[in-house]
């Protein structure tokens, strides 16, 4: 089936913040082929690609994104076993993480759970190197199958490949997008899966009583790196950002338009239903500037910025 490639076509109820415009032209590949498909056609009308996951980690400009957005629908699993019989789960990059956990789960293989209640799809939890507390999606891959935006040429990789840190991947050079991903996981007990799952659903119970779980991108600002930051507590380099934002006092106190900071995080940005990308954009500028007047550094944004013509953070 040929690939359809729609044009004008919204995005604001394709993010979890809910604002933004329109994406120029619009497709959905569902396996390699059309992926292919989509980059040459982007190709020949020479087009910039942004390729969209769940939409939980951006923040698309009111005007829209004046190119290609590609949204994987890429839902193949499977499960193979290693030399050593520890079960190897490939998963196509348009697989919600939740998905893949209660596939891998059903099938008696654990490891992923530390990411429940986390919203994304495989591709983006790659791109990202997505992590909570000390687990990070590279202590779990093995092989990533990319396309090239240049060529179409679809190669796999090892992880070592991507070059990842916190927050960081060679994939945040936009030239190879993730078709599927391949992790290694524990084969485990029936028994060992009900306490995975018990985990899995504190974790969720967690997450939902401490963070706000929707219209929000989650933490809108990376933690500081040890070199940037100069303060200490604890004797340990304060390198959270909430600790700093915290301290000017923004928690459930800021605003801008119909865009606040939430009274449960002090790093998440919350949206009702009439905010704009710009009020997002224009609270995390102010945020900035409150920190940097205070502590002399300026957080940087772990939200992705897509479709603005000029950046307009610090």
């Amino acid at each position: 089936m040929k690939l359809v490639i729609q044009q004008n076509v919204p995005l604001k109820n394709k993010t979890w913040f809910n604002t933004g415009g329109a994406a120029a032209f619009y497709c959905q590949p569902s396996d390699g082929l059309e992926f292919q498909e989509a980059i040459a056609f982007a190709q020949q009308h020479a087009l910039e690609i942004f390729v969209l996951g769940h939409g939980a980690n951006i923040l698309i400009s009111d005007d829209g994104f004046d190119g290609l957005v590609i949204h994987p629908n890429i839902q193949t699993l499977s499960i193979t076993n290693d030399q050593h019989d520890q079960p190897l789960v490939t998963a196509g990059a348009g697989v919600s993480m939740e998905k893949l956990i209660t596939y891998t789960l059903e099938h008696n293989c654990i490891g992923l759970e530390d990411f429940s209640g986390i919203p994304g799809s495989v591709g983006g939890s790659v791109y990202i190197n997505l992590h909570y507390f000390d687990k990070l999606i590279e202590q779990f891959l093995v092989t990533v199958e990319l396309i090239e935006r240049t060529t179409g040429t679809i190669i796999t990789v090892d992880k070592n490949w991507f070059n990842f840190g916190y927050d960081q991947s060679k994939l945040m050079e936009h030239n190879h997008y993730v078709i599927a991903a391949t992790l290694r996981l524990k084969k485990a007990t029936d028994l060992e899966v009900a306490y995975a799952k018990g985990r899995s659903t504190e974790i969720i119970r967690h997450r939902v009583s401490r963070y706000p779980n929707k219209n929000t991108c989650g933490s809108f600002f990376r933690n500081f790196y040890k070199d940037e930051v100069t303060l200490t507590v604890n004797n340990k380099k304060a390198i959270w950002v909430a600790y700093y934002l915290d301290k000017i006092g923004v928690k459930g106190a800021l605003k801008v338009g119909d865009a606040s900071v939430s009274y449960q995080h002090a790093n998440m940005l919350v949206t009702g239903p009439q905010a704009t990308s710009t009020d997002v954009a224009t609270l995390a500028r102010t945020m900035q500037e409150l920190v940097f007047k205070e502590f002399g550094i300026i957080p940087q944004p772990e939200c992705i910025l897509i479709g603005f013509k000029n950046n307009p953070l610090l």
